[in-house]
């Protein structure tokens, strides 16, 4: 342990060596194919099925495909560094656990909060938009029954989302290694549909529909304004970040969301059989793997119909990638998406919830939140830290509206890829005696593009999301000085004149 306060660190030795308490002791089940489906499973989803039509029709046209290659660049990067710390510390809570090692306990809560924003809040997003494909499926069969009541100006009452939140909590608790056997299972259905969309889009492809690339800028009463409006473009004066060159580096914002939960795969390194081997190669395999997916199905979506078939309806009503199957007249692609879409986003919340679980359990296990939701049961998961989060994202994706909440979480995620980054320069200078069966190559220039790219899409983000991120922070300061400071275990052992090992 080094330094005192908030700034005490926990060493790399003690975070391996509280891995063996028997109380909370996690089973160690999973292989490199496991985590390559985890990361498969919770990155193909809403990106495929819902953000690249919306994205091309509301910000970035034909070039939306331009878009997630940038994001992609991005998380390659981010990935990179994410290897390394996972494999040299596999323990779980990746991004938190990182940090703990590197910059102190008041870091490591902040980044903790932070990842709140990406899984508990994602899965609570996604888990409203398969109770939308849930009314499209129903409806295919005839049943036309709404799965969202209105209740008033602001709350409803969507049964869908409670419903798949219910169950998924319960196939967690039962156990990981369950969890991933359906995942692979809902996985390889929604890639083969994916597959699909891309081989029956193809002959629907017209050139002209890629012109133009990147559609002229909107004017400032046309697109995004104010707060709503970029903040990358607000700083460079322009009155919109709505198409045009702002709209491009604007989509690779909002389509980051897609890649969102690749770093899932870093929360179960410490159920991993063989981390140092597995963990680097479930990393890089899923973003290889659903880059190539998100691009050709973005290629042929905007190639099938103009980018302005695809904009915003009256309603509020988004497109989807059903929407340019609907438009030409192709209903049986349109309904096998749907079903594909309901698999897929799935498994997207199941990994979500498994994300935020770890990330508890760690915070749990350390005393910055209450050591009881540290406890594993007979099967070796923590009953009672999923519980909790299925009650919490329960409640969240039952009640409230998830409009958005989207970029909420791409913020919280930029954010813990930007400490990462950082965090394994300091740890190659402060330990360059660890182990590392992966090595984050070119040192620090890596980190530094990631850190680059990563403040990059930050800054392309709305300014109202900087502002709600910043009073999330508020609070998360709140909980840690009201709480978490006082029961570190960390802490507990620096007052009791102990030293971590």
């Amino acid at each position: 342990m080094a330094n005192g306060g908030l700034w005490r660190t926990k060493s790399v030795e003690q975070s391996i060596h509280d891995t063996d308490e028997p109380d909370t002791k996690l089973r160690r089940d999973l292989g490199t194919w496991d985590l390559i489906v985890f990361g498969v499973a919770v990155v193909v989803g809403a990106g495929i099925f819902t953000l690249a039509a919306s994205t091309a029709g509301d910000r970035a046209g034909p070039s939306v495909s331009l878009a997630f290659v940038l994001a992609a660049i991005a998380c390659g990067l981010a990935a990179l560094c994410y290897a390394e710390f996972a494999s040299t510390v596999p323990v779980a809570g990746s991004a938190y656990t990182f940090s703990y090692a590197t910059f102190g306990e008041l870091i490591a809560w902040i980044i903790g909060w932070d990842l709140v924003l990406e899984f508990a809040v994602g899965a609570a997003v996604v888990s409203k938009g398969w109770s939308e494909y849930l009314h499209t499926v129903l409806g295919l069969l005839g049943l036309d029954v709404s799965t969202s009541f209105a209740l008033n100006g602001f709350f409803s009452f969507d049964w869908g989302a409670l419903l798949l939140v219910a169950v998924l909590g319960t196939l967690l608790a039962v156990g990981t290694k369950l969890s991933s056997r359906v995942s692979m299972v809902f996985t390889t259905i929604k890639v083969a549909i994916v597959l699909l969309v891309i081989v029956v889009g193809i002959g629907y492809v017209k050139a002209a529909n890629y012109s133009p690339f990147i559609p002229p800028a909107a004017a400032a009463d046309e697109g995004d304004t104010g707060t709503t409006q970029s903040l990358l473009s607000l700083f460079g004066g322009e009155s919109s970040s709505t198409f045009g060159i702002y709209g491009l580096l604007a989509a690779a914002s909002v389509v980051f969301f897609a890649f969102i939960g690749f770093d899932v795969v870093a929360t179960t390194a410490e159920e991993t059989k063989n981390p140092q081997r597995s963990l680097p190669r479930g990393i890089f395999g899923s973003l290889a793997i659903v880059t190539v997916l998100y691009v050709g199905v973005a290629l042929v979506l905007t190639g099938m119909v103009s980018y302005t078939q695809l904009s915003e309806r009256p309603d509020g009503t988004r497109a989807t990638l059903a929407t340019a199957f609907s438009e030409l007249g192709v209903t049986w692609a349109a309904a096998v998406i749907s079903v594909g879409a309901l698999l897929g986003l799935t498994t997207v919340v199941m990994v979500l919830l498994l994300g935020q679980i770890r990330v508890l359990f760690a915070m749990s296990r350390d005393g910055l939140l209450p050591g009881a939701l540290a406890r594993t049961g007979s099967r070796g998961t923590p009953l009672r830290a999923t519980q909790l989060v299925a009650v919490a994202v329960a409640l969240v994706a039952t009640f409230f509206p998830a409009g958005t909440l989207e970029e909420m979480v791409n913020i919280g995620t930029l954010f813990a890829f930007v400490l990462v980054s950082i965090g394994v320069v300091i740890l190659r200078r402060t330990r360059p005696d660890l182990p590392r069966s992966f090595r984050t190559p070119l040192v620090p220039l890596v980190p530094i593009l990631s850190v680059l790219a990563c403040l990059w899409l930050m800054l392309n983000l709305t300014v109202e999301t900087w502002l709600r991120f910043l009073i999330w922070m508020v609070i998360g300061f709140v909980v840690y000085f009201a709480y978490g400071r006082s029961h570190s275990k960390l802490g507990q052992r620096e007052r009791a004149g102990k030293t971590s090992l």
